[in-house]
């Protein structure tokens, strides 16, 4: 089996749990045999780009000339079994859906957010949860919100290129789908629903998890959606020191609200941004690991972590987490509503019920997050996918 990665990594400088995911699943399909070929470009490269390769830029979601050149290139060579696109944007384009097919290869794409209908492929702005460009053509409010980069003319490219490459997508021949919201949202933007495959992103086994900290960790982006606010309305509500320390780590628009926390109380530590090796620390110093985005997160990689690391989850019930966390004595942890009150409920519920949480926790990712129960099912849909005709 071979096997094209195509992937326009995110930029270093911002921390992508889809970029640790792609790499994550390039290792382990390799250690089960597979000969993966990493068809990739960086954000990071546009810095270096020569005035006119930067002129042309803005075009590039739409078709990116370069990338299939290079990617026709790559195919002839390689006559690989199948092509997996993760993230296409902004220099790769979907077009290498269309030169993968042009190729006779079949395509599976991992979904990772809503870039289908939404411009941000968030489904989220100002603060709060959009679905304004569902069903439309093209996407004027996205356009007349300047979602993609805050600009409304990067926005009307975007809006441009979902609506030309409508099409493109509905040709994709395997959609993975990571959670059951995700595959809703592939249907109803009009994809076969026999497309589709549920199957989550995984993380190798860390090993036996370390002992239980004390207190909360919330590592995450500092950005609105994240919800740190959220977090820091809730613990307010509760004395300080009766909850023992919350650890924030991470960086963005909002560390004034993290360092301002940590100055006026004594039971909040600000971290800063840590690297991989910081985070492991800081999860093994804590007992629940928070992660609380009002905007419909996809599949956390905070909470793959913490759960393969034998740390209880305390999550809001938005997008993928309540089918991450599980329910009834499964679940890794607990749910509240995107709203202070309701966190503000379910802290001292998770403090007292961590150690057990935690057992839970650690068996979830065993039985449904872990690279031998994934890496197999991604096996058999390449395997499924290379024996079909195109479609």
């Amino acid at each position: 089996m071979k096997v094209v990665v195509a992937h326009n990594r995110y930029r270093e400088a911002i921390p992508s749990g889809e970029n640790v995911i792609v790499d994550t699943e390039i290792g382990q399909l390799r250690e089960a045999g597979v000969e993966v070929v990493p068809f990739q470009r960086s954000s990071d490269s546009i810095a270096s780009m020569s005035a006119g390769r930067k002129a042309l830029l803005p075009i590039s979601p739409v078709y990116g000339a370069d990338a299939q050149r290079d990617l026709s290139a790559l195919l002839r060579a390689e006559r690989p079994d199948v092509l997996h696109l993760h993230n296409p944007y902004p220099l790769l384009s979907p077009w290498v859906i269309r030169t993968a097919h042009a190729h006779g290869v079949p395509v599976v794409q991992t979904v990772h957010n809503y870039r289908q209908v939404c411009s941000s492929g968030l489904y989220f702005r100002d603060g709060h949860n959009c679905h304004d460009c569902r069903g439309k053509l093209l996407g004027w409010p996205a356009i007349r919100n300047r979602c993609y980069r805050g600009s409304a003319a990067q926005s009307a490219i975007m809006a441009t290129t979902l609506a030309v490459h409508r099409p493109t997508w509905r040709s994709v021949d395997r959609y993975i789908a990571l959670t059951d919201k995700i595959a809703a949202h592939l249907v109803d933007y009009g994809v076969p629903a026999d497309r589709i495959v549920i199957k989550p992103n995984g993380l190798p086994d860390p090993g036996a998890p370390a002992p239980l900290g004390d207190g909360f960790l919330y590592g995450a982006r500092l950005s609105p959606e994240k919800g740190l606010g959220l977090l820091l309305d809730a613990w307010r509500q509760h004395p300080d020191g009766s909850l023992g320390t919350l650890r924030i780590a991470g960086d963005g628009e909002l560390r004034p609200l993290a360092e301002q926390a940590a100055a006026e109380r004594s039971d909040v530590l600000y971290l800063g941004p840590l690297d991989r090796a910081g985070m492991v620390a800081a999860r093994q110093a804590s007992a629940v690991v928070i992660a609380v985005p009002t905007w419909e997160d996809v599949l956390p990689t905070v909470i793959l972590e913490a759960m393969s690391s034998g740390r209880a989850v305390l999550g809001t019930a938005v997008g993928g987490i309540p089918y991450m966390v599980g329910t009834g004595a499964e679940a890794a942890g607990w749910l509240a509503a995107p709203d202070p009150v309701a966190l503000a409920a379910a802290l001292p519920a998770a403090r007292v019920g961590a150690a057990a949480a935690a057992v839970a926790a650690r068996a979830r990712y065993q039985q449904h997050f872990h690279p031998d129960v994934l890496t197999p099912r991604l096996i058999s849909i390449y395997t499924e996918m290379s024996r079909q005709p195109i479609a």
